[in-house]
């Protein structure tokens, strides 16, 4: 048995603590069955943060999180919360986060589980199978870029600012990432941008061909500027395997392939940062769903998208991935079985509670240990 990692839970607002509950179970779970145990400390952010201590993320959270091997977060926000100045709202604690830990690779997988193809949008033959990787730039870009504000000009009118602007060195460290998991699966990145009208963009697709010559050659690159990209994952998603791409863009686009699998309650993400001197490599999990207070307390969300989160976990920051296949592999096993939450229910299947699904996937887990 090799000495514990330390896990740090943030389960922030709405139905966070409920589907976090359901990791910790598959945590323990773990301990139990697997070659290595965990020690799970807690922590606040989001609107209970703002609750308890008058900010979304407090100093000492923050060193906590710093300090653990990986982070596990739940979701932020809700309307209690709108009229909460803007650098105290649940948001602000999730962008600080992860500019504070350097998290400025975020892995947004969409992938279709074929006992839910049928509930995607798209027709059943153009998502099933569907298995896509976008790798998003999260810590620049327009939503951190300097000068930003509303000012009020001379003649009353009000004019609004935001910059959005990348270094050489924030492009490449992020397509390495595309290009090393891309070497992982399919061997194809596409590079996205608006070089066409913006200047971020011509730089982008020159460091990104660059690396690519120098390092990656044996990759196939693929340039594409955003809006055609959009229009392509609607059109014929299966011909993505990983895509890069900045921050705004890495925000649109990913929630655009999100819904190509049926349910945001199904997908989990990962913010990494670069690798230290020791190997260790900051990293932040969450579940791509919002906090949903419209159903926090009822025992109903899914738990999913946070299960495979861990599983995410265990891959990246532990290279555990023969549990995290195990993991995948269960959730897969519970939807073939016919169990349904609410949020992914459909005709002659079974719907369950938070915490029965929860335990469908231990039973899985269970017989696929077995």
């Amino acid at each position: 048995m090799t000495s514990n990692k330390n896990l740090y839970f943030l389960p922030g607002d709405g139905i966070g603590k409920e589907v976090m509950d359901e990791v910790r179970t598959i945590v323990n779970w773990l301990g139990k069955h697997g070659s290595l145990t965990f020690d799970m400390t807690e922590g606040l952010i989001g609107g209970a943060a703002y609750d308890a201590h008058g900010s979304a993320l407090s100093d000492e959270t923050l060193a906590d999180a710093m300090d653990a091997d990986a982070v596990l977060l739940g979701a932020v926000g809700g309307p209690k919360w709108d009229d909460v100045a803007r650098q105290h709202r649940p948001e602000a604690g999730l962008l600080r986060i992860r500019k504070e830990m350097d998290l400025f690779a975020n892995l947004r997988p969409a992938v279709v589980f074929d006992a839910l193809a049928e509930g995607s949008s798209l027709k059943f033959d153009l998502v099933s199978g569907l298995d896509i990787l976008i790798v998003r730039e999260l810590t620049s870009g327009v939503y951190f870029g300097e000068p930003r504000g509303i000012e009020t000009l001379a003649d009353g009118t009000r004019r609004a600012i935001d910059t959005q602007l990348y270094t050489s060195p924030e492009i490449e460290r992020v397509a390495r990432v595309a290009f090393e998991l891309a070497r992982k699966r399919n061997n194809q990145v596409h590079s996205v941008e608006k070089s066409n009208v913006m200047e971020t963009g011509v730089l982008w697709r020159s460091v990104v061909s660059e690396l690519h010559t120098a390092e990656y050659s044996d990759i196939k690159l693929l340039h594409m500027l955003a809006d055609n990209c959009a229009m392509q994952l609607v059109r014929t998603p299966k011909q993505f395997d990983v895509i890069v791409t900045d921050n705004l863009f890495g925000d649109l686009l990913s929630d655009c392939a999100a819904m190509l699998t049926g349910s945001l309650g199904m997908l989990p993400s990962a913010s990494l940062g670069g690798v230290d001197d020791a190997g260790r490599r900051m990293a932040l999990y969450e579940p791509v769903h919002g906090s949903a207070p419209d159903i926090a307390g009822q025992g109903i969300a899914n738990p999913l998208a946070c299960i495979l989160s861990f599983a995410m976990c265990l891959r990246y920051s532990f290279d555990m991935g023969k549990e995290a296949d195990m993991m995948e592999q269960a959730v897969q096993n519970v939807l073939a079985s016919g169990l349904r939450t609410g949020d992914i229910m459909q005709d002659g299947k079974t719907q369950v509670s938070t915490t029965g699904m929860g335990q469908a996937v231990i039973s899985e887990l269970d017989k696929l240990n077995g």
